[in-house]
């Protein structure tokens, strides 16, 4: 049985269709819609005529954002009882990552009965896309998310990026 390729068939492009104009202004009325909605309802609420609320901005960092129970945030490297990093440095967390943020260097551990550990680890809070693939990935149990915890704030990118220490909570970063 031959397959045949038709070939794709394009549209003519009128006038109409090239300027875009008509959807710029569709556009521009869904925006004044909402404005406009929203601007009436918080009117209507300020008078005391009660009626459906308007949509609000969170005054964050004043207001913490309300998240729900089982919102993932920030990541957490969890210990032995001797105060040792639990991570093996198995690799899982690193090569599940579907954002690729995750960096780890092994090398041997001085525990005999530990075969490698951890040298560097360290997690790209700007790229993390904070599915919780790592810590399902885990044979040890080493890293968790906390639930709400947002505060990862930065003034730069270089400060989103995590190591080993700020994971263990030996070392806090600084938030703006």
């Amino acid at each position: 049985m031959a397959v045949t390729i038709a070939p794709v068939r394009r549209p003519q492009r009128t006038l109409h269709t090239q300027i875009y104009l008509i959807e710029v202004w569709k556009g521009l009325g869904v925006t004044l819609r909402h404005l406009f909605v929203n601007l009436f309802r918080h009117t209507r609420r300020a008078l005391g005529l009660g009626g459906p609320p308007g949509a609000v901005t969170i005054q964050y960092p004043e207001d913490p954002p309300v998240l729900g129970k089982r919102a993932r945030t920030r990541h957490r490297l969890l210990k032995r009882g001797d105060g040792t990093p639990r991570c093996t440095a198995c690799l899982l967390c690193e090569t599940i990552c579907p954002a690729k943020c995750i960096r780890i260097t092994a090398e041997d551990s001085p525990d005999v009965m530990v075969e490698k550990r951890a040298k560097t680890f360290a997690i790209d809070l700007g790229m993390c896309v904070f599915c919780g693939y790592c810590v399902e990935a885990c044979p040890v149990d080493a890293i968790h998310m906390d639930a709400n915890r947002v505060e990862l704030s930065s003034y730069s990118r270089k400060d989103l990026i995590w190591n080993m220490q700020e994971l263990l909570g030996e070392k806090t970063k600084g938030a703006c």
